[in-house]
């Protein structure tokens, strides 16, 4: 067993050598940060608008036909004075990186609270497409209820459309809390940047990597995975990353994407192409093109004397 006797050991100098690292960073501690947003209270909101999506979702209200007109507002209530407060700490951490006291930062986070809410409608109807085509996409689905209460997929894209809205606005640090959190519980890695259109659906998907500047079609079909992702990244004269410029993927409409599949770089994959497993693009694909990796070769050997089970012998 350890000694647990702690008489020798000097936690005075130890805390000051920890202390001391403090000092000068502006990115790993948050001392004496009061304009920061709180993930958890991001995470918070994001379960309040997972009930105004999806209403009963949770089960943490009872939704019925006389009670949801009073819950909806209730929701909305909450959701819009709890956003714009976050969003106002992220708007001013802003504004004190790049010293500019003038915003009107209460006043912006409120707007921006406001215009996210009035999306709600739109972002609705675009998910019952999304569950439509998870729906028409999946034959081991049984029903619209059971791809919204347990595919994670549905959890990732609701956060994604609500995510891309305040990357829209240029929310700073909010929309990539949302994305995180959704990867975090997903497995599925979308940037709030990438721009999805309707009736979009990940099977599985565990492993998917969209990147931020990645836009994708109407009726977009894609597997456990894929990657949508960069070449390489431009840089400036003094070696700077460039960061607003495209250098992720286009998907146009119907498009299909199997399991582990890699497409970098600011390339287009037509109109109804298919692209198959452990395919690795980096060139455009013309439309309604099928691209695949040459059949692989299954070997099959006996097992006879000298036989080793830690050894493959079928691919």
């Amino acid at each position: 067993m350890a000694d647990m006797n702690t008489s020798h050991f000097d936690f005075g100098k130890l805390t000051e050598r920890i202390v001391s690292t403090y000092e000068g960073d502006s990115g790993i501690n948050f001392i004496d940060v009061r304009n920061l947003p709180v993930r958890d209270k991001i995470i918070h909101i994001l379960n309040l608008c997972m009930e105004l999506l999806f209403p009963g979702y949770t089960g943490k209200r009872k939704v019925t036909r006389d009670t949801v007109q009073s819950i909806v507002h209730e929701l909305l209530v909450i959701i819009r004075r709890e956003l714009a407060e976050q969003i106002e700490l992220a708007l001013r951490h802003e504004c004190r990186l790049k010293d500019c006291p003038t915003c009107d930062c209460a006043n912006l986070s409120a707007q921006h609270a406001s215009e996210l809410l009035n999306r709600i409608p739109d972002i609705r109807m675009q998910l019952k497409g999304d569950v439509e085509a998870a729906f028409e996409g999946d034959p081991a689905a049984k029903s619209f209820e059971e791809i919204v209460i347990s595919y994670p997929y549905i959890v990732v894209i609701a956060i994604h459309r609500l995510a891309h809205e305040l990357y829209l606005m240029e929310v700073p640090l909010i929309p990539r809390i949302m994305s995180e959190y959704a990867h975090s519980q997903t497995g599925i890695d979308i940037h709030p940047g990438a721009t999805i259109g309707s009736n979009f659906f990940i099977d599985h998907g565990t492993g998917v990597v969209i990147g931020e500047t990645a836009v994708i079609g109407n009726n977009v079909k894609i597997y456990q995975g894929v990657t949508l992702g960069a070449l390489s990244f431009p840089k400036d004269e003094r070696g700077q990353i460039i960061r607003d410029k495209k250098r992720h993927p286009t998907l146009e409409d119907n498009v299909t994407v199997y399991a582990e599949a890699t497409i970098l770089g600011d390339i287009t994959i037509g109109k109804g192409a298919v692209v198959g497993g452990n395919v690795w693009i980096r060139e455009s694909i013309p439309s309604e093109t099928v691209v695949t990796v040459t059949k692989p070769e299954a070997l099959y050997k006996k097992k006879g004397p000298g036989f080793d089970d830690r050894l493959e012998y079928y691919l």
